[in-house]
Parts: C-alpha cells; structure tokens; sequence
C-alpha cells in the first residue's frame, strides 16, 4: 500500500497563520503536523509515501528534512482530487493507496486501524469518518454509514449530521475513473445550500455510490482535530500534549539530563540529553522535555506540558497544563502562559498569556491576554467574512509570527493579531489587527503649573 498526502492549501481561514505556515507544517507537539503524520504511517508500515505541495511548499519540505517521501508540486489548485491526480501521475494507481489531509491530526492507533482494517476487507473505497457529537455540523462535510459500516451518503454541512469525513481515505485502482470524472463540485448539499466550485474528494466517493460499488465507513472515536483555524490549532496542540504524555510508561531520563533533590514532580518525565529540572522546580504532571532545556528557580509546570529543544523556564513562571513550547523559547519571571509558544518566543516577566503566540514573539512587561468576559460569554470571530463563535479557545488570543507587544498591553478576549504586527504599550487592543500593522495608542496631556505656591505651606 502506498500513500498520498495533500499538503498544498492555501489556509485562507486561518488567519493569523495564513501567511508565514502552511497548515500541514504547523508545530503540533513536539514535532510539525505532517512529521507527524508520515511517521505514523511508515510506523504502520506505509513507506511509499507522496507528498502533494503548493503553496509555501518550503515549509513542508522543511518539516520533513531527512524523512524519505516522494513531492510532488501541485499543478492545480482546483480542488483535493486534482491533487491527488497529481500525486498519480507519475506513478499509475497499480495496488490500493490511502489519500490523506495534511491539516488532519490523528492519534496513531486509529490510523494504523483503518490501514489494517482496509489490509483485512480490500474495500473498493474506504472512508473514515468521526463522531461529532455535540459540534455543529455546518462546516464540514459530512457522511452517513449503516450498522453494517457501510457508507451510505456524503453531503456538505447537514443540520443533523452524525459524522464528518475525516479526510482520511482508500482507494483501489478501479476508483480512479471516478476521481478522474469529478464535476469540480461537492453538489450534495440542502437545498439553499452554496457549495464552492472546488473538485473536493468526497464527491468522487459519492460518484462511486451512486455507482452502486460499496464504500466501507471506518469510524474513528480517538484523536482528531482538522486544523482549519487557530483555535483548531490551539486545541490540536493541547490534545496531542496530553496523549503523548499518557503515553510515557515510566520516566525517560537522557545521558547529560539532570533532576534536583529540591524538584517536586508528581508525574513521569522524559527528558532530552543535557536537560535540567532544577531546585525548588513543581511538576504538577508528565512532560515531556527536549535536549538542553532547563526548568529552574522555582518554575511551576503543569500536567501534560511539551518543551522544545533549549527552552528555559526559571525564576517563578507558572505554565498551565496541557501547553506546548517551541524550541529556544523562554518564560521567565512570574511569567503565566497556557496555550502554544511556536520557536523562539520570548516572556520575560509579569504577563499573563493565554493562546497561540508565533515565532519570535516578545511579550512586553505586564502584557495581559483577557480570557473572561463580563457577559461569561465566547468572542466572536470573523472567518473569511463569516461571524462564528467557536466551542473552544474563542477567548484566547492569536498573535501571527514575528510579532510583539509594548509594556501594558492589554488584548481583550478573541483578538488575533497578523504577523510582522506590534500592539503598542498602554493598548487596549478589542479588534483584530491585520497582517503588517502598528498599532499605537494617542495620548493626550495636560500640563498645569504645580508646586509649594499652590499646594505647599
């Protein structure tokens, strides 16, 4: 079996990262979103392996450095079924192949599931699908199955939806014909329903239903997130720290790595060779940590936290459970973090963050991300002109790569802020704030005369 991985989006709707990453190499734990995705699938024994690019393709090449897969540049951007055409072009479809999004996370049990399961049956096509549950269905293109498994219908945003395409896939050779005849429209959809002019790959399959062949639906009820927005982000991040955490059996202590007598660590640790935990240290869970990294003077961690590579947390900082920071990044005096710090960010004292903050980001003194509103409520966000308010992370804030604040900015709930952006010093930011922007606020004066005359004895 070989595979194709989609990896040349555009990543319109997922400001403020649209611009700088595309979304199959975003950072997702310890590793980049299709890193991860790969070696999962050469884990499970899927080493003939295409990756599909386009836009920003540097950056997945860059996150596949020394990973053996095959690229290939996509010709069109139409949709995902002339990529994967693409894909085939230079190697005919002669044995079944599995078609992933590079923007989806799975944990790797239910991938290597499905790859066994489509070992075991030989679908002529196979789908998986995930349970959503209480999430609303509307955006996201959905599908039905029968208590046999079965696939038995695809259809863009249904109000009762109980499944969504998990952009996950199998297809024997047969199946191409129809990925081929792809009417460039994903068309089953409710009445008034607007589907764009995009050749998406589930109309393909619905092609082949229609055709009368038998399309098993593999349901997978363990770890996904497609990672179409920033709060996606911040929650794929989150549920990755804590799986691979969980995953830690005992403590994983490298050559070079120390621990003080003076740490408190409630949890299992795996540490990177030269990594240090250091005295008067609370571990409050499992982490894990990577080469060089150095926790000291009192930093508190929470549970199910990753560390990069040479990330130094000292004198008091308090990160929140489930937090993810990039390499070479830096929290330090009674700094409060939760969320992501891609590589190189920087919170030198006294601020309270909570959210997503890009490369090379700096914090000014005392910056404060609100998170609570004073109606309890979720901020509003505004995705490619549509108002939304997302079940998760609606409240904290987005700041893009190579961005920063002034001392005493406040970013009000929800705010994301593009990157080669800065939010002055004394700003109360309640707007979003586009890519390449200063923001600065106007201070008015007034001078008056002042002294013992007026005010002494």
């Amino acid at each position: 079996m070989r595979a194709v991985i989609l990896a040349a989006g555009q990543g319109e709707r997922n400001f403020p990262y649209d611009i700088t990453r595309q979304k199959a190499a975003l950072p997702v734990g310890d590793t980049y979103l299709i890193r991860w995705t790969v070696e999962c699938l050469q884990r499970a024994g899927v080493s003939d392996i295409t990756v599909v690019v386009g836009h920003l393709q540097q950056r997945v090449r860059h996150a596949l450095l020394g990973v053996e897969v095959r690229f290939v540049t996509q010709g069109s951007t139409a949709g995902t079924a002339p990529a994967v055409l693409d894909a085939l072009a230079d190697q005919p479809a002669d044995r079944p192949f599995l078609v992933l999004y590079g923007d989806c996370l799975i944990d790797e049990e239910g991938l290597r599931a499905f790859i066994q399961t489509c070992r075991e049956e030989e679908p002529f096509a196979a789908a998986m699908l995930s349970p959503l549950g209480e999430r609303n269905s509307l955006d996201w293109l959905c599908g039905s199955m029968d208590e046999q498994g079965r696939l038995t219908g695809t259809s863009g945003h249904p109000r009762s939806a109980e499944h969504r395409i998990a952009g996950i896939y199998c297809f024997t050779p047969g199946a191409v014909p129809y990925i081929l005849a792809n009417p460039g429209v994903a068309d089953k959809v409710n009445v008034g329903g607007m589907p764009k002019m995009e050749a998406e790959l589930s109309q393909s399959v619905q092609l082949m239903l229609d055709d009368g062949h038998e399309v098993l639906a593999a349901e997978h009820n363990g770890l996904f997130v497609d990672i179409d927005k920033p709060w996606q982000l911040l929650e794929a991040n989150a549920l990755l720290a804590t799986y691979l955490c969980d995953r830690l059996e005992e403590s994983e202590i490298a050559d070079g790595a120390t621990i003080s007598d003076g740490a408190e660590i409630h949890g299992k640790v795996k540490l990177g060779p030269g990594a240090v935990i250091g005295s008067r240290v609370v571990i409050n869970g499992n982490l894990i940590a990577g080469p060089g990294t150095e926790i000291t003077n009192g930093a508190i961690i929470g549970g199910d936290c990753i560390l990069g590579r040479s990330v130094r947390c000292r004198d008091y900082c308090a990160v929140g459970g489930s937090t993810v920071i990039g390499d070479e990044c830096l929290v330090a005096h009674g700094a409060e973090l939760w969320g992501v710090l891609f590589e190189g960010a920087v919170l030198y004292h006294y601020c309270e963050i909570s959210g997503i903050l890009g490369a090379r980001h700096d914090v000014g003194a005392a910056t404060v991300f609100g998170t609570l509103r004073f109606d309890d409520g979720k901020a509003p966000h505004t995705v490619a002109g549509r108002r939304e308010y997302p079940e998760s992370g609606a409240n904290d804030s987005y700041f893009g790569d190579y961005t920063r604040t002034g001392v005493n900015a406040i970013i009000m709930p929800g705010v994301k802020v593009g990157a080669y952006s800065c939010v002055g010093p004394g700003v109360v930011q309640y707007e979003d704030v586009p890519h390449n922007t200063l923001v600065l606020v106007k201070q008015e004066t007034v001078q008056k005369p002042w002294g013992p005359k007026r005010y002494g004895w």
